[in-house]
């Protein structure tokens, strides 16, 4: 089990993790919290959940390269310019479903954050996470924005240039994120593989 998820018998799914491992992997979602931002302004229509409903969200997309990975136009071919009508489109559907979208990414990091501090390391065997059928999607969902934020920093348009940075000398600034970029797909992987199995 170390090092991959295995399933639970019921559902859900389970890993061994390290103390350095439980670190890492918490303080990446931590730093994914503080790049989706804030959650909702608190103020008169924060408890009316129709308010909430017709709320309008941002209609740009995110200037920041890893944000816009996020949180991609849903109108028009990535990488590519849009022309006035999709531009329209885009924005019009981004303006009715991003904050929405950003409290999901929200939610699953915060999910991600609380079981991790839920765990006990003890001593140097470390620490047995368990989660339930819904804290795997959440988890999922995590690992995806994740390993998504972290490969726009690498500039990783396909598997292949992950496996060509693996090669870099262990000087080299990047290998950190490139090996927490393949160990993140290695739990993800196994995550899959542990509720379909």
């Amino acid at each position: 089990m170390a090092g991959h998820f295995e399933p639970l018998p019921g559902g859900g799914a389970a890993v061994a993790l390290d103390e350095v491992e439980i670190s890492i992997l918490r303080s990446l979602a931590v730093q994914l919290l503080e790049l989706i931002g804030p959650g909702e302004a608190e103020g008169p229509d924060a408890a009316d959940p129709l308010a909430r409903l017709f709320a309008e969200g941002p209609s740009e997309p995110p200037s920041d390269p890893a944000l816009a990975r996020l949180f991609p136009d849903a109108y028009g071919t990535p990488g590519t310019d849009q022309d006035r009508q999709e531009r329209a489109y885009a924005a019009e559907f981004r303006r009715y479903t991003e904050t929405d979208l950003r409290a999901r990414k929200r939610d699953d990091a915060l999910a991600m954050v609380r079981s991790l501090d839920g765990l006990t390391v003890a001593g140097d065997r470390g620490a047995v996470l368990r989660l339930s059928p819904e804290d795997c999607a959440r988890w999922l969902g995590s690992l995806n924005d994740l390993r998504l934020t972290i490969g726009t920093r690498l500039e990783i348009g396909d598997e292949n240039d992950g496996e060509a940075l693996l090669g870099l000398p262990d000087e080299d600034p990047r290998k950190p994120m490139v090996m927490a970029y393949l160990w993140l797909g290695g739990l993800q992987e196994t995550l899959v593989e542990s509720l379909m199995a």
